[in-house]
């Protein structure tokens, strides 16, 4: 029972049970990754971390958030292949996020198209930019993006990573495509929930055909969209029983919230809006952080294992490996973790404030992180990379 033991993850075996989680770095200037990139995750392996997960890669070009989300391409190889190798020198393995923005984008395609989700939405996060609106995706876009997917997959596998992550969380296209609020279709892709899962469950046959069985894959799920309307527990458990049923998924990582309505939904804890109007790039962003913040952004107060009650649920409901994140910020938390069958934990403010974190209290020497929930590190991510601000 003891996470900071060896564990296997599928084909995998971790050095311990506390996987990294996918926090996006703020490291790849116009989507390359930089050398920034790999000296943070190089600490993360060095503080005994089992996996170090990359967060927050675009399969597509036409799939990003913003200009500076990281890609696979050409310029970026061998910086997150040299990532790679000396993240194993560390004696920790490797992980590559894979996701696509849908409707939730800044940017126009490289072939001047806006962004495209399952059906027709308002993009307020793309007002400032000129892509108010998303169109719906077309029966052509939806293949297409399937094989980006196994693209983006089978180019990690080239380049050493150990696992894969698959995001269908946090508001992203493939959460999109299985919320009942976002998705609004009556074609093979929505109408229904098996439908809402057509895409997320051949995205990653795709993902498990490119990888082969040497690799894990991992998915990032929500326990609850955090709004009226969206997706809640009961809907999450049938997604986990679907992926559990497809055998495609090496672990199941539960999470929540939709990053276009209810981001702080998991990050419970302060909300520091000046500091992240200070981090928007264009001026009428700055002005709508200070001026519209509070009214947009609704804060959630910190609780320590704060998604455990859902996560439980979801637990109970299936067979396969199931990890816990959410407020685990001591040694406690992560051993209650485990007493309730939870098979890995995943960290993430925790170990930017304490990269050392499972060397320390594996020996003993830390009962609880000092990080405070105060969430400045949010808009670190954009003011020349993520960090812990008590440093």
């Amino acid at each position: 029972m003891d996470a900071f033991e060896p564990a296997a993850l599928g084909p995998l075996r971790l050095r311990n049970r506390l996987i990294k989680a996918a926090t996006y770095e703020g490291m790849s200037p116009g989507g390359v990754a930089s050398s920034a990139l790999v000296e943070h995750h190089i600490g993360l392996a060095r503080g005994g971390v089992g996996m170090t997960t990359v967060a927050y890669c675009a399969v597509h070009p036409g799939g990003r958030t913003f200009g500076d989300q990281l890609q696979l391409g050409p310029s970026s190889r061998p910086v997150l292949r040299e990532l790679v190798a000396r993240v194993h020198d560390e004696g920790a393995l490797c992980s590559l996020q894979l996701g696509h923005a849908g409707f939730f984008s800044k940017l126009r395609g490289p072939d001047g198209r806006g962004p495209r989700g399952p059906s027709w939405a308002l993009n307020a996060y793309g007002a400032s930019s000129g892509v108010p609106l998303a169109r719906a995706m077309s029966d052509a876009d939806v293949e297409a993006v399937i094989e980006a997917f196994g693209d983006a997959a089978a180019r990690a596998a080239e380049l050493g990573f150990d696992a894969v992550e698959v995001h269908l969380g946090h508001g992203y296209l493939l959460s999109q495509f299985l919320s009942p609020a976002t998705n609004r279709r009556q074609d093979r892709w929505g109408g229904s929930p098996d439908r809402r899962l057509a895409l997320p469950l051949a995205v990653l046959e795709r993902v498990r055909r490119a990888v082969g069985p040497d690799r894990a894959v991992l998915a990032k799920t929500n326990l609850a969209d955090g709004f009226a309307g969206g997706l809640e527990i009961e809907g999450a458990i049938e997604i986990a029983r679907a992926l559990e049923a497809s055998g495609h998924v090496d672990l199941l990582v539960p999470s929540g919230g939709f990053t276009s309505r209810t981001p702080f939904f998991l990050l419970r804890g302060g909300l520091p809006l000046a500091r992240m109007a200070a981090a928007q790039p264009e001026r009428l962003s700055r002005l709508g952080m200070r001026v519209l913040g509070k009214l947009i952004l609704r804060p959630y107060p910190f609780e320590e294992a704060f998604f455990l009650p859902l996560a439980r649920q979801l637990r109970a409901a299936v067979s396969m490996p199931v990890a816990l994140l959410g407020g685990l910020v001591s040694r406690a938390s992560i051993e209650t973790a485990r007493r309730e069958g939870f098979d890995f934990v995943v960290l993430g403010r925790a170990l930017l404030a304490d990269p050392d974190l499972p060397t320390r209290m594996a020996r003993g020497e830390l009962e609880r992180t000092r990080c405070n929930a105060c969430n400045e590190c949010i808009a670190e991510m954009d003011l020349g990379g993520v960090r812990c601000v008590l440093e």
